[in-house]
This record gives structure tokens, C-alpha cells and sequence, in this order.
């Protein structure tokens, strides 16, 4: 049998019962597959986007089933949805493709995305230039301009003539054959579901609506009138016209004009800077910057604009950084020899991204995923130096100092703001700068971010925009199931070892690892509630000894005990040298301010006549939540002493996530 390739208009009189979606999912599934595949390359996101798009389809079938194409109503969403899970030149990577069909896509992953949906809305379906243009995003002139090109140069990639490109698409249809689609009875009862999801919410708007306006309406002798008597149900009927059940997406707010530029990038941060990229990021994995979690925070958003900087810093600017790391002595990290005004000009870059969401509520939500990537970074060897809040930025803004300890060194600075619908994130990034306990300077990072926000707000979804931007530290920004424990990015760099830590995942504290032979503090009493643990360790790194690692064990007690637990594990330390002779305790801190305590100790322990062992611990509490943590060196590795203090500090800051508000 013949494909038929082009959509063909379905028949009013069956279509918006079962049988006529399945008979039109069946008639276009093929076809849309086809265009998602080439759209994409990426067969996989593809056919979950064809799937998803008629569940959605099922859902307004009453509504869809009257259009006289109903496939153009499907089709866009089938698009959208490819777009946004799609892998960059997914084809490049499967073996099982045909050398034609690897050159077609090859040839069509040479054109811009408003290219490659010019080029099949016009060769794949039945759309007048009108309707192509407004479906791709684009003035009528732009689309037969951007037709043009496209068409130009698939023929030059693919070496087919002009009127060859629609043959050359359509052979792509064959591979597909082997896709295996569910039946329509499963979409449909998807799309119920989808519906009746919809509905439980409209209908509790809809009683809510009642009960305050039947309140108010009544006739003139005082009677309220039934809906069932007058008014908009009187004489309805499946047939009678309907009004549009849901709005036609909100337009794209983004433009690249609102983006940071070169200019605004040079006088925020002194270099000489080029501009490199500006795109939709649907290009390769998405991943943009160092920590990003994925191609976009909001995954229904209706825009989003990437762009990317590169720059090379002032040759005064690189020897006073590098003056400054000379003398530079920490426990972390050995500077290097090189001399002030030796320095060569350290390479820079910088990037920002932009994401519009339906509605504030929505960019909330856009914003905390934003805040979560950087907060809780999970690249390799990447520590959460510090958390700052900026007033005065958009609706909401943060700034996050990160450093990549992999060679060289490198120090983010990522600034997350809010403004209306609109998110944004700026990143810049420094080499140069390792000393741990010493922030880069974040005035122009603070100002690079406000100058972001007042470019968004020359758009429509915007919302409070730039005053003057104050930066203030602030604790770290909660993320996970577990935000009262460590995560990996708090963890500081190991000397001499290039792998990085790894977590084991949380589990209920029926043992304590932290605790040591001296206090041997249980979590598992009957007082403690929310007691979890976990251990950190270093597994590539084989030359550790097994024992090298740390642990870490919260819970909360009522006030009183909490105070009583840290109180107790300081005298059973203070206690230890005397009862257990081949222990030696060393207090390094102890600070006691309000709500919260911290005392650290190094321990030497003597496990036989040859070999001591010597290790770290700490207890810290934060209102009614208590937390142990021991580090356990090996004989000529460690974090040491000062990196651990600041460690327990972070613990301590995130152990406030356990706390009761009133303790």
C-alpha cells in the first residue's frame, strides 16, 4: 500500500467519537513521526513526542475533532516536545542507520531549527506559506526567505537537486517501520486521566465561583434562578458551537536584543571580551556552564535564549591575582612559583541564559530549579564556596561562588535572578584565585546580574526591575530530600588526589559512623526523630587506605535534650585522655553562640604498639538538631584541621534545615 505522506482532511461525522481518533491516530502517528525525526534526528524523543501529543490530543478530542485538519493542532505540540528531549545528532551514534538516511539527517543538521521547520512544513505537509510561517515563529517574508536558504542548502549538503528534497526527507519513513506504537485504547486512557485531572481542579474553581456569585444573583422578587432554567444551558447540545476550550500558547517574549552584550560584559569585568554563541540551546546536551542540570529549568517554559562570551583578562589584572595567590598559603592547595608580573593574561568566559515561563508562578519554580543546579552542583570536584542574596536585582537574586578544582583551577560565579516571568542566570568564570577562604571580588559579578535584569525588563512578562544591587551573605540555599546533610559540592579538595568524593546515599541512623570510641554517641534513641547518615569517600582514588573518608549523623531532640546531647559529648571528650590511656585529645574549637554550638577535636588513638591512628570530629547543634562528624586521614593525606572547621561550619548551616522553627 502506498504511504500518504501528506495530511488529509478527516470526516466531521465520525471523528469525534473513539473510533474516529483511533482511526486518526492511526492516519497520522506515521507522519508525524516522520517530521519529529527529522526535525530532531532523535528517533527516541520523537516518538515520545508523537505519544504525548495525541494523549493531549484525546484530552480536547471534542474540541480537536472539529478543526478541519485536526493534525495541525497536534502537530506543533508533537515538535515542541521533540525539541525539548531531543540528544544533539542523536543519528551520529546509532549504528543501525542507513548511509542515505545518516546523509539526510546529516544534511538537515546543517540548518537552523527555523530552517529545518520551514523546509518539512513545506515539503511534509499540506500548510499555505501563511499558516508555515506563523507555525515556524516568523514573518510571511522571513518564512519564503528562510525556505529558500534551507532549500539552497540541503541540496548542496545532500547533493539532491531542489526538487529532490521532499524524496530525499520521505526515505527516512522506511526506518520507522520497526516503531512499535501503543494502542490507541492506552492513549486514551491516558488522556482521560489527563482530562479528569483538569477537570478536578476546574470543577473545585468552578463550585468556589458558584458559592460567591449564586450568592449575589437573584431576581427581582428575591429568588435565586437555576442554571438549568435560562441562561447558557438552555438548549445545548453535543453540536451547538463551543467556545475554544484552552488559549493558543503566549507568544516567545524573548529577543536576543534584551541579552547582555560585549560592552556591558567589558565594563563589568576588565578584558578584552568576544561575543561567541546566541541560540535556543537546542543544540548538544544543552549543558551550557559548570553545574547546569539540564537544557532548560522549566520544561513547559514558552522561550528560552542562550548566549556565551570569551575573553582574555588585563595583563595588570592577571599579575595582581596572581600576587595575590603567590603568597597564598593554605591546606588545600600548594600555589605555584610563579613570581608577580610574571603572569601571562588568564582566560576568561561568561554566558547568559534566559527562560520564560507561562506565568510568575511558574518562573518561581523556574527560578528555585536554577538555584538547585549551583547549590547543589554534582560536577566532579566542583565545592560550594559561598551563598549571597542580592537585593535590589529583579523580583529575587542570588550569587553562588564555585570552584572547579580540576587543572587548572577555576571560580565560578553564577547569579540566578527572577524577574516577573522572566529567569535568568549570568555566569563568569576566573582562573587564578585558590585560595578557599577568599571570595573573588563579587561588585561586578552583582552589577554584570542587575545589568541582565534591567535588559529583560525592556520585555512585556517583566517585573520589578534594577535599583542599586547590595550583596549579603547568606546561608546556603536548601536542596535534595536531605537538606540538613552534606552534599559533595561541601566538600573541600583533597592534596595530591585528582578524583573526586562520592556520597553514599542517606539511610536511617541505626548505626553512627562519626562516632568514635571516646563518646560512641548513638542516634537511634527514642527521643531522636529524622536521624539519618551518610559517608563520603574517595573510591578511584586506590591509593587510600579503606578507612580514609568522613561520616556524618544528624537528628533532632526536643530543645532541652539537644543542648543536654552536646553537653554531654563534650565532657565524655574532656573525659577521654583519663579513661582511655591510649587516646590523646586536642580541642580545636569550641564556640557557643545562642541557638547553635560547635567544638571540634583532632583525636590520636593508638590501635597497637606500631600504628596510631589520628582523626577529626566535631558536634554541632542548630537549635533542637544535632550532628556528629569524624574524618578519618591517612598517614600523609588530608583535608586538615582549618578545611575541617570550615566543613562543620557548612554543617552546622545546614543542619538549620532540621531544626523546629521555635528552637
Amino acid at each position: 500500500m502506498p504511504r500518504t505522506l501528506l495530511p488529509q482532511k478527516s470526516s466531521r461525522d465520525a471523528a469525534r467519537s473513539p473510533e474516529g481518533f483511533e482511526s486518526f491516530y492511526k492516519d497520522v502517528r506515521a507522519r508525524l513521526l516522520l517530521q519529529t525525526y527529522a526535525l530532531t534526528g532523535d528517533l527516541h524523543a520523537a516518538q515520545r513526542a508523537v505519544r504525548d501529543a495525541m494523549v493531549v490530543a484525546w484530552h480536547h478530542w471534542r474540541k480537536v475533532s472539529r478543526l478541519d485538519l485536526p493534525e495541525d493542532y497536534v502537530r506543533p505540540l508533537a515538535w515542541t516536545r521533540a525539541q525539548r528531549r531531543s540528544t544533539a545528532r542523536w543519528w551520529a551514534r546509532q549504528k543501525d542507520i542507513d548511509a542515505e538516511s545518516r546523509a539526510t539527517l546529516d544534511a538537515l543538521g546543517k540548518l537552523s531549527t527555523t530552517q529545518r521547520k520551514v523546509l518539512l512544513l513545506a515539503h511534509l505537509t499540506a500548510l499555505p506559506i501563511d499558516a508555515m510561517a506563523r507555525e515556524a515563529g516568523v514573518t510571511r517574508a522571513n518564512g519564503e526567505r528562510e525556505l529558500q536558504t534551507a532549500t539552497a542548502q540541503f541540496s548542496v549538503h545532500r547533493e539532491v537537486s531542489s526538487t529532490g528534497v521532499r524524496s530525499a526527507v520521505e526515505a527516512l519513513a522506511p526506518a520507522l517501520d520497526s516503531v512499535r506504537w501503543p494502542r490507541p485504547s492506552i492513549v486514551m486512557r491516558a488522556g482521560s486521566a489527563r482530562r479528569r485531572a483538569h477537570t478536578a481542579v476546574g470543577v473545585a474553581g468552578a463550585v468556589a465561583a458558584l458559592l460567591v456569585t449564586g450568592s449575589l444573583v437573584t431576581d427581582a422578587s428575591g429568588a435565586r434562578p437555576a442554571l438549568a432554567s435560562k441562561g447558557i444551558l438552555e438548549g445545548s447540545s453535543p453540536s451547538s458551537p463551543q467556545p475554544k476550550e484552552t488559549a493558543p500558547p503566549a507568544p516567545d517574549p524573548l529577543t536576543p536584543e534584551a541579552l547582555l552584550g560585549v560592552q556591558q560584559v567589558s565594563a563589568a569585568i576588565p578584558g578584552t571580551w568576544s561575543e561567541g554563541t546566541t541560540s535556543t540551546n537546542t543544540a548538544g546536551d544543552g549543558l551550557v556552564f559548570t553545574c547546569q542540570g539540564g537544557r532548560y529549568a522549566d520544561m513547559h517554559g514558552i522561550g528560552a535564549l542562550v548566549r556565551t562570551f570569551t575573553g582574555t583578562a588585563r595583563t595588570d589584572t592577571a599579575k595582581t591575582d596572581t600576587a595575590k595567590t603567590d603568597t597564598a598559603k593554605t591546606d588545600t592547595a600548594k600555589t605555584d612559583t610563579a613570581k608577580p608580573g610574571t603572569a601571562e593574561p588568564g582566560p576568561l568566559t561568561a554566558g547568559q541564559s534566559a527562560e520564560a515561563s507561562a506565568d510568575a508562578d511558574a518562573a518561581e519554580h523556574t527560578y528555585q530549579t536554577m538555584l538547585s543546579w549551583y547549590a547543589g552542583c554534582t560536577s566532579p570536584r566542583v565545592q560550594l564556596l559561598s551563598t549571597h542574596r542580592v537585593t535590589g536585582v529583579g523580583d529575587e537574586a542570588m550569587l553562588l561562588v564555585l570552584r572547579s578544582w580540576a587543572d587548572p583551577v577555576t571560580t565560578q560565579v553564577v547569579g540566578v535572578a527572577r524577574t516577573g516571568g522572566l529567569t535568568t542566570t549570568v555566569v563568569n568564570t576566573l582562573t587564578g584565585l585558590t585560595d578557599p577562604a577568599k571570595d573573588p571580588d563579587l561588585a561586578p559579578s552583582a552589577g554584570l546580574l542587575a545589568k541582565a535584569v534591567t535588559g529583560l525588563c525592556t520585555l512585556p512578562d517583566a517585573g520589578t526591575c534594577t535599583a542599586e544591587p547590595e550583596v549579603k551573605d547568606s546561608p546556603v540555599v536548601p536542596v535534595g530530600r536531605h537538606p540538613s546533610l552534606l552534599m559533595e559540592a561541601d566538600l573541600p579538595p583533597v592534596p595530591t588526589i585528582d578524583e573526586p568524593w562520592v556520597g553514599t546515599a542517606p539511610t536511617k541512623a541505626k548505626q553512627n559512623s562519626a562516632a568514635t570510641r571516646c563518646d560512641n554517641t548513638d542516634f537511634n534513641g527514642p527521643d531522636f526523630t529524622k536521624a539519618f547518615t551518610r559517608t563520603f569517600v574517595i573510591p578511584a582514588a586506590t591509593q587510600l587506605p579503606p578507612e580514609f573518608g568522613l561520616s556524618e549523623t544528624v537528628g533532632a531532640l526536643p530543645p532541652r535534650q539537644a543542648q543536654q546531647f552536646v553537653d554531654d559529648l563534650r565532657g565524655k571528650l574532656a573525659k577521654c585522655p583519663d579513661e582511655d590511656l591510649g587516646t590523646n585529645v586536642e580541642k580545636l574549637v569550641e564556640e557557643e553562640s545562642g541557638p547553635k554550638d560547635l567544638s571540634v577535636w583532632r583525636l590520636t588513638v593508638e590501635v597497637s604498639q606500631n600504628r596510631s591512628v589520628r582523626f577529626l570530629m566535631a558536634v554541632i547543634r542548630s537549635g533542637n538538631a544535632v550532628g556528629q562528624l569524624s574524618f578519618v586521614p591517612s598517614d600523609d593525606v588530608s583535608i586538615g584541621p582549618d578545611a575541617f572547621v570550615t566543613l562543620t561550619r557548612r554543617a552546622q548551616e545546614r543542619l538549620g534545615q532540621l531544626a523546629t522553627p521555635s528552637s
